[in-house]
């Protein structure tokens, strides 16, 4: 299944800010994958979902991660 995310989901990978676009899911023995924009160059990629964690949000009280500093 192909998820479109509207709206897209501020994300971290790999020590890099990006929006999630969209989300894969091939079933149960697989991870998600997750498509995600780059922030700084535009890059898109797809990335497992072990590596994928949610930017930190003000407005949310979320906490900050070592990566939104």
């Amino acid at each position: 299944m192909f998820y479109q995310l509207n709206p897209t989901l501020p994300v971290t990978y790999n020590g890099q800010k990006a929006y999630a676009i969209a989300v894969i899911d091939y079933g149960q023995e697989h991870h998600l994958l997750w498509v995600c924009v780059a922030d700084d160059n535009g890059e898109i990629w797809t990335v497992e979902n072990k590596f994928i964690r949610v930017q930190g949000n003000w407005t949310m009280s979320a906490p900050r991660n070592k990566v939104d500093k």
